[in-house]
């Protein structure tokens, strides 16, 4: 992997800090982390600002709607982003990084003619429907079932921790349509509209106060056949596209953040005189190998995504498995560094403490991006 920019890249580079540097200062307010409606409406205009710019699906195919762009252009477009403080996908994060995405690899083309310009306009919001009461690390156990009638599915079942199910235009739904084949078969994926008869959604609070996730229940909703990503049947095959743009490209801007926390941490430790601690200054030391060490990782996966067809591998799991860790000792060194300001309930490091913690369990646990790793990559035996 050669880490040089090229000329071509470095113009790219320079082109978008001055289009940041231009409309970074008109942006309104955001809105209060409760307001979710507010959230949505000021994330969908940033969508819309990237794509009068020509920045909206940077990487994604253009035959998909997107740019095209290369990988490294994809790079450079999230650490310059990031460094100036513009807006991050927010409400839409389904939309853009896990169900566009899905759609564009395995959707057909009236498909994504009528998904993927709406998603990349920030026009409509999706939210995601795998997780069940009684299937969420296990989802292979999912019961919500879509039975066919004619060119419809009547679906009925419940769906847990349904990101921004509230605020939400689509949903990418896993549905049970065969009750009688083996569990990892006899599953598909549905673009159900969250606005059709028998959709209840009932907001979820989180630790940090927050109600991004709801749990949804469904009463005979109809969803045209045709919207069915994939075979009928295959949607395990889908859902394993979905998952490896979740976890190996969706969490790559939060890396990117991750530094800039540890750039202000060093900062604000020299401030306070918790610099002179040397036990301090290694694991600070040690965090920033980390984190340049899951951006490495980043580059690569990123990279081979791209050589592969745009779906990212089983490495996103290596990525994944690692950043959900380093990201909760990374607030851990925040706490020491604050001290007793770590305690304030208003201070933002504190709620990125709190949601660090769902890290190791969304996208699939730590014991699941263990799993894949010793099936996939070390080619060990499945465990018992």
């Amino acid at each position: 992997m050669d880490l040089a920019y090229t000329a071509e890249e470095e113009d790219f580079r320079a082109r978008l800090r001055r289009w940041l540097g231009e409309v970074l200062p008109r942006l309104p307010a955001k809105p209060a982390a409760a307001d979710w409606p507010g959230r949505r409406a000021y994330d969908a205009a940033w969508q819309r600002m990237l794509s009068d710019a020509g920045y909206a699906g940077l990487h994604w195919p253009r035959e998909a709607g997107g740019q095209g762009a290369t990988p490294t252009q994809h790079l450079i477009f999230l650490e310059e982003t990031e460094r100036a403080g513009a807006p991050y996908v927010g409400a839409n994060f389904v939309g853009l990084l896990h169900a566009g995405p899905t759609i564009a690899a395995e959707g057909t083309a009236a498909q994504r003619a009528r998904w993927l310009p709406p998603i990349l306009r920030g026009d409509e919001i999706w939210c995601q429907g795998f997780s069940e009461p009684d299937a969420g690390s296990d989802l292979a156990s999912l019961r919500t079932r879509a039975v066919r009638d004619g060119d419809t599915y009547v679906v009925s079942g419940s769906k847990l921790w349904t990101s921004h199910a509230e605020v939400a235009d689509w949903c990418e739904l896993l549905v049970r349509t065969d009750p009688t084949a083996p569990r990892h078969r006899g599953i598909s994926w549905l673009a159900m509209p969250m606005d059709a008869p028998g959709v209840t959604v009932r907001p979820l609070r989180t630790l940090a106060g927050s109600a991004e996730f709801a749990e949804m229940f469904l009463d005979e909703v109809r969803v045209p056949v045709g919207n069915r990503v994939g075979a009928e049947h295959d949607g395990w095959r889908v859902t394993m596209v979905t998952l490896s743009f979740e976890r190996g490209t969706a969490f790559v801007g939060e890396v990117v953040a991750c530094r800039r926390v540890l750039g202000e941490l060093a900062r604000t430790a020299r401030a306070n005189g918790r610099w002179d601690d040397a036990v301090l200054r290694r694991r600070l030391g040690r965090l920033a190998a980390e984190f340049t060490a899951l951006w490495r990782l980043t580059q690569w996966n990123v990279s081979e995504a791209q050589r592969s067809g745009g779906v990212p591998g089983a490495g996103g799991s290596v990525f994944k498995l690692r950043y959900s860790h380093a990201r909760q000792e990374l607030y851990d060194a925040a706490a020491e560094v604050l001290g007793a300001g770590a305690l304030d309930a208003g201070h933002a490091w504190v709620a990125d403490r709190l949601a660090a913690l769902s890290y190791t369990i969304a996208a699939g646990t730590s014991q699941i991006q263990q799993n894949i790793v010793a099936e996939r990559i070390l080619g060990l035996p499945k465990g018992r």
